[in-house]
């Protein structure tokens, strides 16, 4: 009885309808989340979650529990092959039908297998540069460096009063403070700055404030932190770390701010290399070089940027094409080939999807005297062919359904 009142329930129509007004709730509700939350927040606090508490509305918390988007969807998932299962029966008259519910089945699995195993990462680089690895746009790592030894600390580890003992470090790390988003101002001689954040490297020659996390996606947060590193026999003195100092793309971008501002090329080149003068510190003869950059991800495979190409529409600064051309070399395979990556046509290469992402090239980038750059989106997705294949199904499935009663239509006023 129990088992025919479960069935009764995962093939129930009221509880397709269900689910589909919550899910049309949980987009309007998601929709205005963005504004305060942001995009990312957003995804992983509604459409990536089983659960939702406390919603937010207009700034608000509403005191209610709501099924989140995994929930949802594995309901609907089950629904349909329940349906699927016990409503329809294999027959040639409904073939196109089954076809269409598979492809609709094939859809749902495909985007749960995304959101589940999918990865995406940026590569950036000037022109002439070589990248063998990518870098998270949101995740940051604390690296120390002793000659091929790399010890790997993830940001969410940095949390202000703790103290890190790591195995591989002769020193344990103490967080006095971590910011989600800085922004630096340099600590020009002949004006009046308070005294350093740090003891020691850059803060000597920048100051770092906390400010807002951003919440578009057009913008990036860009985390600091200030360390203290200590021995037994005491401390080693203070540090800051912060992206700012070792992000490719961040460093560009406040080198194109200080030339808009009217700085001359010496100047900037001045500014640029105190913060970004490597910071290290001596123990026992070993040297340990430090910074705070976005998680990497390495390739056996690498890519050199050859050419950036940013054109726009005649008379406007509206862009119209961009692209990169890339030298592809493989040790493992031998493989030395040219590639040209545009808007519209990706790179594929060993489960991997490079596309064109972000250009800083043209006229105003010669004329300031920097080198043309471009930023690759690098998406690793397993089940990137599921929405094709499943949207085909679909369309098969419908196509043959629409001909199958267009025929007995045709055939019965033949028969008149």
């Amino acid at each position: 009885m129990f088992i025919k009142h479960l069935i009764g329930f995962f093939t129930s129509l009221k509880l397709t309808a269900a689910l589909l007004a919550f899910s049309i709730i949980l987009v309007f509700l998601g929709t205005l989340a963005q504004v305060e939350e942001g995009l990312y927040a957003v995804q992983a606090n509604y459409f990536k979650h089983w659960l939702i508490i406390n919603p937010h509305l207009f700034g608000r918390a509403i005191p209610i529990l709501l099924p989140g988007g995994y929930l949802l969807g594995t309901m609907l998932l089950l629904n349909l092959i329940s349906a699927h299962i016990y409503r329809f029966r294999l027959t040639t008259k409904k073939i196109g039908i089954q076809l269409a519910h598979a492809g609709i089945i094939l859809l749902l699995v495909g985007q749960l297998a995304t959101d589940l195993l999918s990865h995406e990462m940026h590569m950036f680089f000037e022109e002439g540069q070589t990248r063998s690895y990518s870098e998270s746009a949101t995740d940051y790592e604390l690296v120390f460096i002793n000659s091929n030894q790399v010890t790997s600390i993830p940001q969410n580890l940095l949390q202000p009063g703790q103290t890190l003992k790591i195995d591989s470090l002769p020193f344990d790390i103490r967080v006095k403070t971590f910011w989600k988003n800085s922004e630096p101002s340099f600590r020009a001689p002949m004006m009046q700055n308070g005294p350093a954040q740090a003891s020691n490297g850059v803060a000597q020659s920048f100051d770092f404030h906390q400010v807002a996390e951003t919440k578009t996606t057009e913008e990036k947060n860009i985390p600091t932190a200030v360390l203290e590193l200590i021995r037994p026999e005491g401390s080693l003195g203070t540090w800051a770390v912060s992206d700012w100092t070792s992000d490719a793309a961040v460093i560009t971008s406040l080198q194109n701010s200080y030339f808009q501002q009217g700085l001359d090329a010496g100047t900037v080149s001045s500014i640029i290399g105190a913060l970004t003068a490597p910071q290290s510190v001596e123990i026992e003869d070993k040297s340990f070089t430090f910074t705070l950059r976005p998680t990497r991800v390495y390739h056996h495979f690498k890519l050199t940027l050859l050419k950036a190409t940013h054109t726009v529409y005649t008379g406007t600064d509206v862009p119209k094409d961009f692209r990169s051309r890339v030298r592809l070399e493989n040790p493992a395979t031998g493989e030395n080939r040219e590639v040209e990556i545009s808007m519209n046509h990706p790179l594929r290469y060993e489960g991997l999807t490079f596309y064109q992402y972000q250009m800083t090239a043209g006229d105003l980038v010669q004329r300031a005297g920097l080198k043309p750059s471009s930023v690759l989106s690098v998406v690793r997705n397993p089940s990137w062919l599921t929405p094709y294949i499943g949207c085909a199904m679909v369309a098969s499935g419908l196509i043959i359904q629409f001909l199958g009663h267009l025929i007995k239509f045709i055939n019965q006023r033949r028969a008149k």
